[in-house]
């Protein structure tokens, strides 16, 4: 599951409310110590190890500070290759997924075709599966020995770009789809209503009026799909064969050449166009929703046979595109030999490699870890940010959003350059599993950060004065006024982070050690090894828990939309 956080407005946290002249000093401390404590982590956590990879791509292997490593990349024609590769499928899979992700959003938003539920349920599997299962339902499928070269009689090759292509858009469709509805939801239907008395044909009106009102809609989607497809990792690395892109070359160069500071360098030169397209996606994001109007009336969809019987055609097909590459994946775990005995056995799921099923263990320490501490220090931040002055709270809140622009990969690099330092205290935290829960919160900081900013926009101030002036401490406000209308988002948070730590590969891949190896990462290495079928029977189970996560989250929200209610 994917928080559509990044294209929330871009504003900072209301800091209005009124205000008694005097508090009491233990609740300033309270309030204080609220913003202090997030800040110094992000400063420990983000910032710090951030300056470290910066430091390590200036610092030469003789130990001064130069740019030879910046040259040493324009000397390396794999690097080169690899940052063409990186900005050939980055510019493809955002122009295939805008193209493919409008008509699915189109069709549910602004059509009447049956089986809505079910596509909605097809574009969430990508989210609950780590981005190389997707690889893995291909090679499945459209590999040499998959199961369409073996009824065609003909040896198709998927690896390289075409795969990677693919794999991709799958990975990425589903958060444009989320974009575009949003979008799409902003219409006024009285515009539509006035152009239909004026005459314009539904055409005319869909190039008047349709188009131009999710321009930027589409462009924030655009720039999402560039980021994520840019640094992913695991699609790269399963079935980008020889296909190299700028994620495994930092990879090749770290684990393989042991050329930390190459990486480090390549590190930098990823994060370049992840920031900016991060930055265009921000303010294309506050322009969409940013002119929407209060009063517009939502567009009621009519049945057009010409219109939404091929879109129907098209979009149920997408949808069982989607069902039949991860589905293929689960039904491979319980084959004895793909694709030339399909008798049903368990015996994949015997798992005695790559410590078995202990990784699976720690990942859902790690994800249960980094869901906890990080909805804590994110409710906490957001909570002190309403005391705070309005010039403290934007500096803050513009702290708070900036890991959105670290890729995955760089975050996990910068991490080895802060904390496998011996002999300094922070070495401690290295190969733990604290380390690297904290490393997949801050991953995902700004969307749980933007999503809390949100929830808390819904607590009254009004009440909140209110029974502070009946009496009731900070204690007893924040039990009985901010918490309760809280907690739907605390849930919200808390499962997002869960699941996302779950299925994560980039942020972990360089921090994993023998003790603290996680579920994403033995998927890879068991497909690396050659156990296509046991990575198969592991996906399944890192993809049950999320599942089991995200039906828990549902039920835990509705249990407690239930109880406000009441």
């Amino acid at each position: 599951m994917t928080m559509p956080a990044l294209t929330l407005p871009g504003k900072t946290p209301n800091t209005a409310q009124p205000r008694r002249l005097h508090r009491p000093l233990d609740e300033r401390l309270l309030y204080g110590a609220c913003v202090l404590v997030p800040v110094v982590a992000l400063a420990l956590f983000f910032l710090l190890p951030l300056g470290t990879i910066v430091w390590r791509s200036v610092l030469e292997e003789e130990g001064g500070v130069g740019l030879a490593n910046y040259l040493a990349l324009f000397r390396t024609p794999g690097i080169l290759r690899a940052v063409g590769n990186s900005l050939l499928v980055g510019a493809t899979t955002t122009v295939v997924c805008l193209l493919l992700g409008f008509m699915v959003a189109y069709a549910v938003q602004r059509t009447r075709i049956p089986g809505k539920r079910f596509v909605a349920a097809a574009l969430s599997l990508p989210l609950l599966a780590p981005s190389l299962v997707l690889g893995l339902g291909l090679i499945f499928l459209l590999g040499r020995n998959g199961l369409v070269s073996n009824l065609i009689g003909t040896r198709l090759n998927i690896y390289g770009f075409p795969g990677l292509l693919i794999a991709n858009v799958l990975y990425a469709l589903p958060q444009a789809v989320l974009i575009i509805q949003a979008a799409l939801r902003q219409s006024d239907a009285r515009y539509y209503d006035a152009a239909e008395v004026m005459g314009a044909t539904r055409l005319q009106q869909f190039f008047g009026i349709t188009l131009p009102n999710v321009k930027f809609g589409l462009l924030s989607a655009g720039f999402v799909v560039f980021t994520v497809t840019i640094t992913d990792f695991g699609n790269a690395v399963t079935i980008g064969g020889d296909f190299s892109v700028l994620a495994t070359e930092i990879y090749n160069q770290v684990t393989g050449q042991m050329k930390f500071g190459i990486g480090a360098a390549v590190g930098i030169l990823l994060l370049l166009p992840t920031g900016i397209a991060v930055y265009i996606e921000r303010v294309a994001a506050q322009r969409q929703f940013g002119t929407a109007s209060e009063s517009a009336l939502p567009p009621v969809p009519d049945y057009v046979p010409a219109r939404d019987i091929p879109l129907f055609l098209a979009t149920m097909t997408l949808a069982l595109s989607i069902v039949a590459v991860v589905a293929t994946v689960v039904f491979a775990s319980f084959v004895r030999l793909w694709p030339y005995r399909l008798d049903l056995t368990l015996k994949h799921y015997s798992i005695t490699l790559s410590g078995g099923y202990d990784p699976l263990w720690t990942s859902l320490a790690v994800s249960a870890g980094a869901a906890a501490i990080g909805t804590a220090l994110l409710f906490a931040l957001v909570l002190g940010l309403r005391r705070m002055p309005p010039g403290v709270a934007k500096a803050v809140y513009l702290l708070a959003v900036l890991p959105v622009g670290v890729p995955g990969l760089v975050l996990g690099l910068s991490y080895i350059f802060a904390f496998n330092l011996a002999g300094t205290p922070l070495h401690m935290l290295y190969g733990t599993v604290l380390l690297l829960a904290l490393c997949n919160f801050y991953h995902y900081h700004t969307q749980g950060f933007l999503t809390m900013v949100t929830g808390m926009r819904a607590v009254p101030p009004a009440l909140e004065e209110a029974a502070s002036c009946l009496g009731g401490g900070v204690l007893r406000v924040l039990g009985d006024v901010v918490v309760p209308v809280m907690v739907p988002t605390l849930l919200s948070v808390f499962f997002f982070l869960f699941m996302r730590s779950m299925v994560t590969l980039s942020a972990i891949i360089f921090l994993v050690t023998p003790s603290t190896n996680l579920a994403a990462v033995t998927v890879m290495r068991l497909d690396e090894a050659g156990f296509v079928s046991q990575a198969a029977a592991f996906s399944t189970c890192i993809m049950a828990a999320v599942a089991a996560a995200a039906l828990a989250m549902r039920g835990a929200l509705s249990l407690a939309t239930r109880r406000k209610a009441a």
